[in-house]
């Protein structure tokens, strides 16, 4: 959990310290690149950090699980466009006007559409479900443009020098943040009373969430947001922005609005809707996270399976 620099111990305080200065650099030094240029360069420096990082590792072992039918081409290749994707992701997010002037017009396709545009006219809230994925940030960026009143929920940074940066780059993006936590709770209510529109990531393990299926994985999955849209009547909708061959455009999507029902339906619903994303574009999703973890009995370790199916093998 994140901490406040005055708790921290003086050897976590100065790599904090020491990997903030660099990240700056980096990035500071990125931007002084042609954004078509910048974009790809990072995607190439991802793909080699990642390696040096250990990412390959757990993207191998994240397939080994969820998609043991790949074959090895195909593995590699993943290797390769996994980083690249998060590397182009993670610098469009640091360009600011140059990114949303380049997205903001994007054409924004599927039925969802149509829903959120109902309920706008309504004044009723409505709630998006996005995901690790392409990038959802070029989906944000051309809804705000549109004139949707749009807020999102987010988690600080482990590294507390740099967390200040990484909340600036995505308000430069457009639309109200609502920091994780019960003040942020308090203030993403009181936006979604307002007949706002709120984006909250389903993709990442929450301890104390339910035992959900991901890629037929037991996988612990928040139901806040199906517990929000049935509380206050408002339309749950995946969105996508989905990364073009081109590598520096996008097309965003809304699907059909999941039926409302009951919390884990809907949210299982919501991992489903993933699944089919992901099995048609492998190499958007962040397959260097850990989704799949173990909490209080429930979960899985992927590590521990690989090396029981290797056990099993020999």
């Amino acid at each position: 959990m994140p901490v406040d620099p005055s708790k921290l111990s003086r050897a976590r305080k100065a790599a904090y310290f020491v990997s903030n200065l660099f990240a700056q650099g980096l990035i500071g030094a990125a931007r002084l690149v042609p954004y078509e240029l910048r974009v790809p360069m990072m995607g190439r420096l991802a793909r080699l950090g990642g390696r040096l990082a250990g990412f390959d590792r757990r993207i191998r072992t994240n397939l080994a699980v969820a998609r043991p039918d790949l074959s090895e081409q195909e593995v590699t290749h993943l290797l390769r466009a996994v980083p690249d994707n998060a590397g182009r992701y993670m610098i469009e997010m640091f360009s600011g006007r140059e990114f949303v002037d380049r997205v903001k017009d994007t054409p924004i396709e599927g039925p969802g559409l149509a829903a959120l545009e109902q309920a706008r006219a309504e004044g009723r809230p409505v709630i998006l479900a996005v995901s690790h994925f392409g990038n959802y940030d070029a989906a944000r960026a051309a809804l705000v443009a549109r004139g949707f009143h749009l807020g999102g929920l987010y988690r600080r940074m482990a590294n507390p020098y740099f967390n200040d940066r990484y909340v600036r780059a995505m308000r430069a993006i457009g639309g109200d943040l609502f920091e994780q936590g019960r003040r942020g709770m308090v203030e993403m209510v009181r936006h979604l009373k307002g007949g706002g529109t709120i984006a909250i990531l389903t993709d990442i393990h929450v301890n104390g969430g339910e035992e959900l299926r991901f890629f037929g994985l037991p996988a612990l999955t928040s139901v806040v947001m199906a517990e929000l849209a049935l509380k206050y009547g408002a339309p749950l909708i995946p969105v996508y922005g989905i990364r073009q061959p081109d590598g520096l455009s996008f097309r965003i999507e809304l699907h059909e609005p999941i039926p409302h029902s009951d919390p884990r339906t809907m949210m299982q619903q919501v991992n489903d809707d993933l699944e089919a994303m992901v099995r048609r574009h492998m190499g958007q999703w962040f397959w260097i996270h850990k989704r799949w973890k173990q909490w209080n009995g429930l979960g899985i370790d992927p590590e521990e399976m690989v090396q029981s199916r290797r056990r099993a093998g020999n």
